[in-house]
């Protein structure tokens, strides 16, 4: 009959055997010389083997069979006998199977190694589900680096997780891996971060955490402010905290310029447009008024022949051919205006153009106190051009500068050329009173003057514009002030084939 001694020893046996046949991952427990000594029911349902082949046995026999080989020359049984303690490693033993062996040594009462238990689990689906998020943090990041937009990303505290290579070069250090930005506010000018995230935390801006898309300016690492159109948003965890921001920039300074141009371009259009228009009126206008002020030219001149030198009309008549032939030099004007005139293009050096129309002006009397410095570049400056439709033009010019000094002052004649761009340059300077900036868009308007009634038509500027750009040139003002006013010609620069 069993004492009270055994049956306890028993009832310890059986539920220490409940305990370890109830794990739900296959065990097995092995002797200090690797002979397994049990298997947990566990073990017998997913590797499919019986008792015998398995208990008595060593490892090496025991796995021999199985799907899940054992790795004798890497044996971890080893490792636990040598430092006494638990031991894991993750073993792939197939393309799509991956498991974890756990090692844990049971001691003696003298702290020796009596037992080793060995637990294997399957983690190949949370293998396979690690890889998968892997490719699609993978698949994420290179979307994230290869777009063309500037994308950045910030810890709650501002400071930069994530800038992918858009943003490097938006910023000014792509190619300078010395350089980094560390918080989130120095991508922006001051003040401009605190903005953005009190318009993320509006809920009337676009949404709790969301900024739809804002034009605004940020600052690259030299100090640079950039116009960028930006869309960003918060990052909130499942508990609803704020944990990061995210920003995304587009560099407009691209397409402002190409706006800025289209602008400029529609007004030079529309400009052209005027002008043609105006230019067709101006040619009717003169041939409408030639022909009648011939006749009273012809006229007046008979009655002037026919009459004695203190004849009482004498003087009527001849303010009457004075102000005829006035008359006849504003239809010449309207003429030349209206480009009736054909051109003869030459080959010729702009800075002979420049002194034939010097000649042509020295003697008047508006120059008897101005200086005229001439600053000409000695490179070979050729244009194609109509030499007198040109010297026309700077003599406007000259003169124009010459009468807004009140005949005392400097103007400075400057020519030079961009070979690269095929451009010639040259700039009449004068040290006149400026251009009031409310006359600045009209000045090549037809018919536009600021001079006294008589004293000039409003078709110079109008007409020396026409003639540039006839030539494939542009002219401007390129600066205006009380210290005077620069007006620029720009010619193409002509090259021999």
């Amino acid at each position: 009959m069993a004492t009270s001694l055994e049956k306890k020893k028993a009832d310890e046996t059986s539920w220490r055997l409940a305990v370890f046949d109830s794990l739900s991952y296959p065990t097995i427990i092995l002797r200090p010389d690797r002979t397994v000594i049990a298997a947990n029911k566990r073990f017998f349902e997913v590797f499919k083997v019986e008792k015998d082949e398995v208990v008595g046995k060593k490892c090496t026999e025991a796995f021999a069979g199985m799907k899940s080989k054992c790795l004798v020359e890497t044996c971890p049984v080893e490792n636990v006998l040598k430092t006494k303690k638990g031991y894991t490693f993750t073993y792939r033993y197939h393309e799509h199977y991956w498991e974890d062996r756990v090692f844990s040594p049971i001691l003696d009462e003298d702290g020796e190694i009596a037992y080793i238990i060995e637990s294997i689990r399957d983690v190949t689906r949370l293998k396979m589900l690690e890889s998968e998020l892997s490719g699609i943090k993978e698949f994420m990041s290179r979307v994230i680096h290869s777009s063309a937009s500037a994308i950045v990303a910030a810890d709650r505290k501002g400071k930069i997780q994530l800038m992918n290579q858009a943003a490097k070069e938006l910023f000014g250090i792509a190619n300078r891996p010395e350089l980094k930005i560390e918080n989130a506010r120095d991508l922006y000018p001051p003040g401009k971060a605190k903005e953005i995230m009190r318009m993320l935390r509006d809920v009337n801006t676009g949404g709790r955490g969301k900024l739809p898309s804002t034009i605004t300016s940020i600052v690259d690492i030299n100090g640079n402010e950039i116009p960028v159109e930006m869309t960003a948003a918060i990052i909130y965890d499942d508990e609803g905290n704020e944990t990061a921001t995210m920003a995304i920039y587009n560099d407009l300074r691209k397409k402002l310029e190409m706006e800025k141009k289209l602008k400029t371009a529609e007004k030079q259009l529309a400009k052209s447009e005027k002008m043609a228009s105006l230019g067709q009126l101006a040619a009717g206008v003169a041939h409408e008024i030639n022909n009648p002020l011939t006749g009273i030219l012809f006229n007046a001149s008979l009655i002037l022949e026919s009459m004695d030198e203190n004849h009482p009309f004498r003087s009527d008549i001849e303010y009457i051919i004075e102000d005829a032939n006035r008359c006849k030099d504003i239809v010449k004007s309207l003429l030349v205006y209206s480009r009736q005139r054909d051109s003869e293009k030459n080959i010729v050096q702009i800075n002979d153009i420049v002194e034939q129309s010097l000649r042509l002006i020295r003697d008047q009397k508006t120059f008897g106190n101005i200086e005229i410095v001439k600053e000409f570049s000695d490179e070979m400056m050729l244009v194609e051009a109509d030499s007198n439709k040109l010297s026309r033009v700077f003599i406007n010019l000259i003169i124009n500068a010459a009468d807004a000094m009140n005949g005392n002052g400097k103007i400075v004649i400057r020519t030079y050329r961009n070979k690269l761009d095929k451009r010639v340059f040259c700039e009449i300077e004068d040290t006149g009173p400026g251009i009031d900036e409310k006359n600045l868009s009209k000045i090549f308007d037809p018919f536009f003057t600021t001079k006294e009634v008589g004293k000039g038509t409003g078709l110079g500027l109008s007409i020396s514009y026409g003639i540039i750009e006839e030539h494939g040139g542009k002219i401007s003002v390129k600066k205006t002030g009380k210290d005077g006013t620069t007006f620029l010609i720009e010619l193409p620069l002509y090259t021999p084939g």
